[in-house]
């Protein structure tokens, strides 16, 4: 009987754990949420882009985009909510839209063109994952003395100086 309760606990015990894993995964999925108040074209037809765009996240400014700028903001979840207060053209009254997005959980760092999202468009046009590119320089070769093959440093005095007599 002692061995039963023993292993029956146990049992239990993995199954709480795997539950609440199982709702860290879906409640606990950190996103970078980037905002691009870029022109696009979708299926030949241009999308402009507004003057301006204030981002609210959790009712805190997240961003202030003009025209070809990108903002960000972090969330906690899967359901996005934030509110758009989009100025059109410049000297006119900004207008105020609500938007909820549900963001995939396969990607860390989303895109959410926000000209694509006013148009109304469907989800492949206005959410894209973010992938960071690395741009490598090409290092710099030490310039040398073509004679003696020896290293020449910036003050031209061929890496000896302060040795004295060698």
């Amino acid at each position: 009987m002692n061995k039963k309760k023993t292993i029956l606990i146990r049992v239990l015990a993995v199954v709480v754990l795997l539950v609440i894993a199982a709702a860290m995964m879906v409640i606990g999925r950190g996103h970078t949420v980037y905002f691009d108040n870029v022109a696009m074209e979708y299926e030949g037809k241009t999308y402009a882009n507004p003057y301006r765009v204030d981002v609210y996240v959790k009712e805190e400014r997240a961003a202030k985009l003009k025209a070809d700028e990108r903002g960000m903001a972090s969330w906690m979840g899967a359901n996005f909510k934030m509110t758009l207060e989009i100025t059109e053209n410049k000297g006119d009254e900004p207008t105020t839209k609500e938007f909820k997005v549900k963001l995939p959980q396969s990607m860390d760092g989303v895109i959410i063109n926000i000209p694509a999202l006013l148009a109304d468009l469907p989800e492949e046009a206005y959410l894209s994952e973010f992938v960071q590119t690395i741009v490598e320089e090409p290092e710099e070769e030490e310039p040398s003395d073509t004679e003696t093959d020896t290293p020449v440093d910036d003050l031209g005095t061929d890496g000896f100086e302060g040795l004295g007599d060698i």
